[in-house]
């Protein structure tokens, strides 16, 4: 059965940082591309991150360029989200994604809060 285990979220003041990781069970991470999503409170979700299988291409939001970046750590079977120079507007409940055998898997959440 696969699952998907989000980490990391918390609460930063701007201009801070945070990594998440996405840890999956059941599944193969690597082979399969990832996204990160966020959903801020009366917004919809919204695609943040997406990283190739194999580390194959890394794609980025322009509302996160140069502050986020996606990795692979393949021997943990975990995606991460390392987030630099946060701002308010990042607040959010942040998911991982991934698609196997034509269905989607999600992560429960973690919850990024970014404020004075």
């Amino acid at each position: 059965q696969v699952q998907l285990v989000e980490s990391g979220g918390g609460w930063v003041q701007p201009g801070g940082s945070l990594r998440l990781s996405c840890t999956a069970t059941g599944m193969l991470l690597a082979i399969y591309r990832t996204k990160w999503y966020r959903q801020a409170p009366g917004k919809e979700r919204e695609l943040v991150a997406t990283i190739g299988k194999f580390y194959s291409y890394t794609n980025l939001a322009d509302s996160v360029k140069g502050r986020f970046t996606i990795s692979r750590d393949s021997a943990q079977n975990t995606v991460i989200l390392q987030m630099n120079s946060l701002k308010p507007e990042d607040t959010a409940v942040y998911y991982c994604n991934t698609k196997k055998d034509d269905t989607d898997h999600w992560g429960q959440g973690a919850q990024v809060t970014v404020s004075s």
